[in-house]
């Protein structure tokens, strides 16, 4: 039997530091040294989710360290998801439900609702800890605002009642990492301080060995050893947090690959369903709200989106929309995902205000569907049939959606999926222009080869495995994690 490990938790100087790859790179250590991890981040604000087996809502974070884990996602590995509605309001899933939209200010400023919301999360991390060793826990943004100190319930307010070692994570890739990281231990009081036991210098470029020096003055600035200095990497491909990665994504149009241009909405959710066509060599996906690079591609993808309906009036006012149908009936494939599947039907409907104060608007009219907006939010796994037929692929996807569907004006039914509990599923026009909920449905090599098809680079042979190669990807982070990390002086505080 494995000997009970204290909970590790992950927390930064600055949002981006690399707490979330760090914690999952140790949910993979731990596995591969027998233990049973699982993640847990109190509270997450994200746009992009995932459902639960049980048909909870997550944050995809928590769900990308519970596959390097090894175990399966749970709500309870991420309480509560705070998803942003506009720039002012966000909506709540408590324990995977949603619980009513909010402003920040109601958010933050609610006292005893935030008690009775750090009660739930404390709870959640009790659960956790009875089925898991060791919990690992992930912070978020900085640990130095002072000013939200009293209103936290992610970060070393969490550590202290889990019991948790803490490792601050520093981004020296930004520069000022002396400042940052000594200002932020500074900055606690004594018996947040004395949670850090170490110092994760992250995004290091170039020779370590010149560090050593600065290694030993920052140990003597902070009293905390440097537990490990972390090289930057590019070559290890693991699923990235939120939409600030997509700045980082500025491909553009590339010959002799099948380029597809992913519409860059402004409430984009759920970017990671298009992760694979960077992984997948046949494609060139790029990010674009230009006409002229619209109207390059040889693919269109319209993305979920957390306010459909206000996103659509962008592409309306800013030619976006127009540019899509004229790219359509030029011979490109347009394919919606969600809230873009919405937008390719005839209107959208919104009419108790779920969204905003847009009641309804046109769509692209691409697809013979019309969509109404409800209050009732659909959080589930499915397995299911693409193109439903007698020699259909067996594939597997998520629904997050608050929207229901229906044919009009007698339009002939051509669901794009069948589903297992006997449901159909989006509207297969053909293969230039089709659209499903299915949230990581590209995911599914035979959804991924259909997408290729007609073009040169269309592969016969084995298909692309998603699963495998993220697996793979792990083993490299965690390898390149222990090489440049004293395990040892971690596991010594562990135990």
């Amino acid at each position: 039997m494995m000997q009970l490990l204290r909970p590790v938790m992950f927390v930064g100087t600055c949002s981006d530091a690399g707490k979330s790859v760090m914690a999952t790179a140790f949910c993979r250590i731990f596995r591969q040294d027998g233990y049973h991890p699982a993640p847990f981040k109190a509270q997450n604000m994200s746009l992009n989710s995932y459902a639960t087996p049980e048909g909870g809502e997550m944050g995809r974070a928590q769900v990308v360290q519970a596959e390097a884990a090894g175990v399966t996602p749970h709500t309870d590995m991420n309480p509560v998801l705070l998803k942003p509605v506009d720039n002012v309001s966000s909506q709540v899933v408590l324990h995977g439900k949603p619980a009513g939209n909010l402003s920040a200010r109601d958010y933050f400023g609610r006292e005893n609702a935030k008690e009775e919301l750090f009660g739930e999360v404390v709870e959640a991390f009790k659960r956790l800890e009875r089925k898991y060793n060791p919990i690992v826990m992930e912070g978020a943004g900085s640990i130095s605002e002072i000013n939200l100190r009293d209103r936290d319930i992610t970060n070393m307010r969490m550590a202290l009642a889990a019991g948790a070692d803490v490792y601050l994570v520093a981004d020296i890739d930004r520069g000022g990492v002396f400042g940052s990281v000594y200002g932020t231990i500074a900055l606690l009081p004594p018996e947040e301080r004395a949670l850090i036991k170490g110092i994760i210098i992250n995004k290091f470029r170039g020779d370590i060995s010149l560090f050593e020096d600065g290694k030993k003055l920052l140990e003597e600035l902070a009293g905390i050893p440097v537990a490990g200095i972390i090289p930057y990497f590019r070559d290890i491909k693991i699923e990235e947090e939120d939409s600030v990665a997509l700045e980082m994504k500025t491909n553009t149009w590339k010959a002799g690959r099948i380029n597809v241009a992913i519409i860059l909405l402004k409430r984009m959710s759920n970017f990671t369903d298009f992760d694979v066509l960077d992984m997948d060599a046949r494609f060139n996906p790029y990010y674009t709200c230009r006409i002229d690079e619209i109207g390059k591609a040889d693919i269109i993808i319209l993305p979920g989106s957390k306010n459909t309906l206000s996103d659509l009036q962008t592409l309306r006012a800013g030619g976006i929309a127009g540019a899509i149908v004229k790219a359509y009936k030029e011979g490109k494939k347009v394919v919606g995902i969600c809230g873009g599947y919405q937008m390719m039907g005839l209107r959208i409907e919104d009419p108790d205000g779920i969204e905003g104060d847009i009641p309804s608007l046109p769509g692209l009219g691409l697809l013979p569907v019309a969509t109404v907006i409800e209050p009732e939010k659909v959080t589930r796994q499915s397995h299911f049939l693409f193109l439903p037929g007698e020699n259909s692929a067996i594939c597997k996807g998520y629904e997050i959606h608050m929207g229901r569907t229906t044919l009009q004006d007698g339009a002939k039914e051509q669901p794009a999926l069948q589903l297992e509990d006997g449901r159909t599923d989006g509207y297969y026009l053909g293969s230039a222009c089709w659209g499903s909920y299915m949230h990581g449905i590209l995911d599914n090599p035979a959804v991924l080869d259909h997408l290729a098809e007609g073009f040169s680079h269309h592969r016969e042979d084995t298909p692309f495995d998603y699963a495998a190669f993220k697996e793979e990807q792990y083993n490299k982070l965690a390898a390149h994690v222990r090489r440049h990390i004293d395990m040892e002086q971690i596991y010594r505080q562990l135990l």
